[in-house]
């Protein structure tokens, strides 16, 4: 009996898949999801909060966000904006692609404490 080869050498033709879908699969896969996703919500705070070049410290856990700034000002302002910042970063985490919602201690920001 002869054995057939397919064109491929014997190997049968797999689905493409994108690079999109690969890379947060890897990341999971790797342990890299927590550190991303920090990095991640830090990005999205200097993004929507305009405080980047006041902020001093950040810190990430549990789903609230650390902020010591070198501002009483800023702080102020920023206290009373602490809802709609919330709502503005989560809303932008939700758009990328790379943020795991699904990583234990770094999902969504559910609170900001400003130090």
């Amino acid at each position: 009996m002869i054995k057939k080869e397919n064109y491929y050498g014997g190997l049968e033709r797999k689905k493409a898949v994108g690079i999109g879908e690969i890379i947060p699969k890897c990341l999971r896969t790797m342990g890299l999801s927590y550190g991303m996703n920090s990095h991640l919500v830090y990005s999205a705070w200097d993004a929507v909060s305009g405080a980047g070049p006041f902020t001093l410290r950040k810190y990430y856990r549990s789903g609230i966000l650390y902020i010591t700034v070198n501002s009483s000002v800023v702080r102020n302002q920023l206290y009373f904006q602490k809802n709609t910042l919330v709502e503005k970063i989560n809303a932008l985490l939700a758009e990328n692609d790379f943020f795991d919602k699904n990583v234990a201690g770094t999902g969504f920001v559910k609170d900001i404490i400003l130090k």
